[in-house]
C-alpha cells in the first residue's frame, strides 16, 4: 500500500515537468508598458467543455494565473470561444516584469495539453535619438527611414507622436495604402529605405514622427523631429528712405535662377502682391548675374511707396528663393523756421540754425564789443585833458593871488612917485587874475588835494616871472 502511494506521488510530481517537454508549437506575443496584450491559445476538437488556464514557469499549482472557471483574477481575464476552439487570456497594466515564458493549458485525464507562449514587453515611448528636419510653410518636406534586409516585405508606416503602442492604429500612412493627399510613402527595397513626403506644410505639422516597421514581436521604430518655419522668415530685411531721394533694394537669388525672370511686387502677402516694376516708371531693375542678385532702384521716393515688398526669381514661390523687404519712408528734416512778422526768432536747442546765420553772427559780435571799447578810450582821454587844463588854470589863478598880496606889501614901502608903476603892475595883475578866474569857473571843485600839488609845480615859475616884472618896473 505504501509502495503504491509513493508511485502515485512520484507520478503527480512528474506532471508539471512533463508539460514543458510536451509543448506543442510556440505563440509569440508582445506588448508595451502600461498597455495590455491578448494571448490566444487554440485547442483541438472534443476539448470544448474542458477546463483551460494560463500559467508561468514550470506551471506548478502556484504558477497558475487564471482558469476558465473564473472570468477575471487580478489583472488577468480569460474567455473561451468554443465555436472557434480558442481561449484568450488578456494581461492588463503591463510592466517589464511581465515579460517572459507562459503556458496555455487544457486540463484532461492524465497529461494536460500545453502550448508555450513568449511575451515581450517594451517601453511605450520612442526614441532616445531623433533626426531633425526643417522646412517652411506651404512647402514640402521628405524624410527617409531605413530598415533591415529581413524586413523588406513587412509593413511600414508613419504616425505622429512618440507613443509606440498605438502608433500603427494612429498611422497617417502605411506602405499598403494609397497617398491620402498630404502624405505619400514610397518603399525602395533595394536601398532598404522608405521615404515619406509631406506637402502643403503648415506650422501645425511641426513635431515628432515615428517610422515603424511591423514585426511579429515588438515593432521597430525610428524618430523624425520636423520643424516647419514661417514662410516669410527665410530672408527678411528692413529699409528706410527719404521722400524725394532715391533708394535701392537688393534681392539675392540662387545661381541656377540666373535665367529666370526677376521681379518685385508690393503687398501685405505674396499671394496678393502686384508687380511694381512693370507698373511704375520710377522703379528700375538691374540684374547682376555674376554675383546672383538684382537691384531695384526707386528714383524719387514718395510717401505712398512705404509698405511690404517681395522680390524673387521663382514663379512657384519657393520660400528659399524670396526676400521680404519692409520699406519705411521719412520726410526730409526742416532746416529753417518761418517766423511771424515783427517777431524776433528765438534759437532753442531743437531749432536748426543755418550756417550763414551763424557766420554773420560771428562777424557781428566783434563789432559790437570793439565800438564801445574805442569810445571808452576816447572819453577817458578827453576827461584827462580837460582835467589837466582845469588844474593849470586853477594854479595860475592861485599864483596871481600871491602876486597881488606881494604887490600890496610893496605899495606900503614904495614912495609916492612909484605909485603909478605899482598901480600899473597891479592893474595888469588884476586883469590876468580876472581872465584866469573866468576860465577856472568851469572846473569842478572836486580833487583839490591833487590840484594843490599841481599848483605847487607852477608857483615857482610864476613867482620868478612876476618878481622879475616887478623888479624891472621898479627900475
Amino acid at each position: 500500500m505504501r509502495m503504491w502511494s509513493l508511485q502515485n506521488l512520484l507520478f503527480t510530481l512528474s506532471i508539471p515537468l512533463s508539460c514543458v517537454t510536451s509543448a506543442a508549437g510556440l505563440i509569440h506575443v508582445s506588448g508595451y508598458e502600461g498597455g495590455e496584450v491578448n494571448v490566444s491559445c487554440p485547442y483541438g476538437v472534443g476539448y470544448e467543455s474542458y477546463e483551460k488556464y494560463l500559467c508561468r514557469n514550470d506551471c506548478g499549482y502556484e504558477d497558475v494565473l487564471i482558469m476558465t472557471t473564473e472570468a477575471k483574477k487580478s489583472k488577468y481575464s480569460i474567455h473561451d470561444a468554443r465555436q472557434s476552439r480558442v481561449f484568450t487570456t488578456t494581461i492588463s497594466d503591463l510592466t517589464g516584469a511581465d515579460a517572459g515564458k507562459y503556458w496555455c493549458g487544457v486540463t484532461r485525464n492524465g497529461k494536460d495539453i500545453y502550448t508555450e507562449v513568449r511575451l515581450d514587453v517594451g517601453q511605450d515611448t520612442c526614441c532616445d535619438q531623433s533626426t531633425k528636419v526643417q522646412s517652411y510653410e506651404e512647402g514640402s518636406v521628405s524624410f527617409s527611414c531605413s530598415y533591415e534586409s529581413e524586413d523588406q516585405n513587412k509593413l511600414k508606416y508613419v504616425c505622429r507622436g512618440k507613443q509606440t503602442s498605438t502608433c500603427l492604429q494612429r498611422a497617417v500612412i502605411t506602405s499598403d495604402s494609397q497617398p491620402n493627399g498630404q502624405f505619400r510613402l514610397t518603399d525602395d527595397k533595394t536601398s532598404r529605405k522608405f521615404t515619406v513626403t509631406i506637402s502643403r506644410l503648415t506650422k501645425k505639422d511641426s513635431g515628432l514622427y515615428l517610422c515603424g516597421v511591423q514585426h511579429s514581436g515588438l515593432d521597430v521604430f525610428s524618430a523624425i523631429d520636423l520643424e516647419v518655419k514661417e514662410w516669410c522668415c527665410v530672408r527678411s530685411n528692413r529699409l528706410s528712405g527719404i521722400v524725394g531721394r532715391p533708394v535701392t533694394m537688393k534681392c539675392a537669388y540662387p545661381p541656377q535662377h540666373r535665367n529666370n525672370r526677376k521681379f518685385l511686387c508690393k503687398g501685405d502677402h505674396r499671394d496678393n502682391c502686384a508687380d511694381i516694376v512693370r507698373s511704375q516708371s520710377r522703379f528700375t531693375l538691374q540684374d547682376d548675374i555674376s554675383f546672383s542678385f538684382f537691384l531695384v532702384t526707386i528714383t524719387e521716393l514718395e510717401a505712398g511707396d512705404a509698405g511690404t515688398y517681395w522680390c524673387g526669381s521663382d514663379s512657384q514661390w519657393s520660400p528659399g528663393n524670396y526676400t521680404k523687404i519692409q520699406l519705411s519712408v521719412v520726410f526730409p528734416q526742416q532746416t529753417s523756421a518761418v517766423m511771424p512778422p515783427n517777431t524776433e526768432p528765438a534759437i532753442s536747442q531743437s531749432t536748426h540754425v543755418p550756417l550763414k546765420h551763424v557766420q554773420d553772427a560771428a562777424l557781428f559780435y566783434p563789432v559790437v564789443f570793439t565800438v564801445p571799447a574805442v569810445l571808452l578810450i576816447l572819453t577817458s582821454a578827453l576827461v584827462i585833458v580837460y582835467k589837466y587844463k582845469c588844474r593849470k588854470a586853477q594854479g595860475a589863478r592861485a599864483n596871481m593871488n600871491r602876486n597881488q598880496s606881494k604887490a600890496a606889501e610893496a605899495e606900503e614901502v614904495t614912495s609916492v612917485e612909484d605909485d603909478y608903476e605899482n598901480q600899473e603892475v597891479v592893474v595888469r595883475s588884476r586883469q590876468q587874475a580876472s581872465k584866469l578866474q573866468r576860465t577856472s569857473d568851469h572846473c569842478d571843485d572836486a580833487g583839490k588835494d591833487e590840484q594843490d600839488s599841481v599848483y605847487q609845480n607852477f608857483t615857482t615859475t610864476e613867482e620868478i616871472y612876476c618878481n622879475q616884472m616887478y623888479i624891472t618896473a621898479k627900475r
